[in-house]
């Protein structure tokens, strides 16, 4: 059994020292480290760092020039072992508005890596699918010409690999089909690039959205008399909200009070693109030119293509920029969204029984290693 020892342990309600760590593919045990004879284990040393939960990025389009839409087998497990670096333990390849035969075939790709059990990076538990079932008027980066009418039995026949989808709430047919997959299906519905008002964003959560894609982005902004589906996804305490906490997305201080207002509903998320972990320049989304500078992925029109965050940043960026505790950061982008994806008894926080996904980061949450099933893969 290995032994983690010399570490600020960050639980979910507190960081503690003086704590060792036992775990095989799960954690054993958590106690002082005083109890542990630490002759009997394979120690590792955390030599003062923070000890933390693996992340869990549940919006990711693509890393180091791959993208989930490809549906190409080495570029899934490029991601994986690429975010993996990033601390990333669980994530969920995410697809865009193109072709409905380019989506089926990034499923069944996304299919067969997670079922081959062949590859070291970080661990997929399924695809989000962010379209095709959006408002034009809404769109962002989608591309037009491939958005759809809303189809129920197109998620819930992928019910098996699609772990949550985007809807406007408001486009003809998106009703039925929110309050039938809601129905047949533990598939978390999110409402996202859409153009609904108030009413018929509250509408949708009462058919069954329980998500917000990329908050703030593609969707009506809150306005006093007209609240818009920020205001909708703000008020409900049923709703997850995502955030992309780059500073570029969303500026950085409205980061605190979205996290008051949210609470444990709070997701951080990437939303990052094959551009990220790549130089600056001209890149592709949703086969749609996208060109890179710095933080910012702009189409030729201006309009902001994804990002090329990576998930420890965000929860550093959300860290520096409210009061939020270092905890509570780190639940936004660990345990909120595994709860948001019904995987909270499995992953999200250092908790014995859980998976021995854990992560030793320092000061500025820069990863020193990610344990990933009780094996150090970085």
């Amino acid at each position: 059994m290995k032994c983690i020892i010399n570490g600020k342990v960050i639980l979910k309600d507190r960081i503690a020292e003086n704590l060792a760590i036992l775990f095989d593919e799960k954690i054993q045990k958590i106690a002082d480290s005083s109890t542990i004879d630490t002759t009997k284990h394979e120690i590792i040393d955390a030599k003062g760092n923070y000890v933390a939960p693996g992340l869990v990025d549940m919006h990711i389009h693509g890393y180091l020039g791959a993208d989930a839409s490809d549906g190409d087998v080495e570029g899934i497990k490029t991601m994986a072992q690429g975010i993996i670096k990033n601390g990333v333990t669980a994530w969920c390849p995410t697809t865009m508005t193109v072709s409905k035969a380019e989506i089926e075939k990034a499923f069944d790709t996304v299919r067969e890596v997670k079922n081959s059990g062949e590859y070291y990076g970080s661990r997929i538990l399924g695809v989000n699918s962010e379209g095709p079932f959006i408002n034009p008027a809404k769109k962002g980066a989608q591309a037009e010409e491939h958005i759809l009418k809303p189809d129920a039995d197109f998620i819930i026949n992928n019910a098996d690999i699609v772990k949550l989808f985007t809807v406007a709430p408001e486009v003809d047919g998106a009703s039925e089909c929110i309050e039938k997959v809601a129905k047949n299906s533990d598939v978390l519905i999110s409402m996202g690039h859409t153009n609904a008002g108030y009413e018929e964003a509250v509408e949708g959560i009462k058919k069954g959205v329980r998500h917000t894609t990329h908050l703030f982005n593609a969707m009506t902004a809150l306005s006093h008399r007209s609240p818009g589906v920020v205001g909708a996804a703000l008020a409900d305490d049923s709703v997850s909200c995502e955030l992309i906490a780059d500073t570029f997305h969303v500026n950085s201080g409205l980061f605190g009070l979205v996290a008051k207002l949210k609470g444990d509903k709070l997701c951080l998320i990437t939303d990052c693109i094959r551009a990220g972990g790549m130089e600056d320049g001209d890149y592709t989304l949703g086969g749609q030119p996208v060109h890179k500078e710095g933080i910012k992925c702009l189409m030729p029109d201006g309009t902001i293509a994804g990002s090329v965050l990576n998930l420890n940043v965000a929860v550093r960026n959300l860290f520096e920029n409210t009061d939020l505790p270092i905890y509570e950061a780190v639940n936004c982008a660990s345990l909120y969204p595994a709860t948001a994806l019904g995987e909270e008894k499995e992953i999200g926080s250092l908790e014995a029984g859980k998976r021995a996904d854990i992560i030793i980061v320092d000061e500025k949450f820069n990863v020193i290693n990610t344990i990933l099933g009780g094996v150090i893969r970085y």
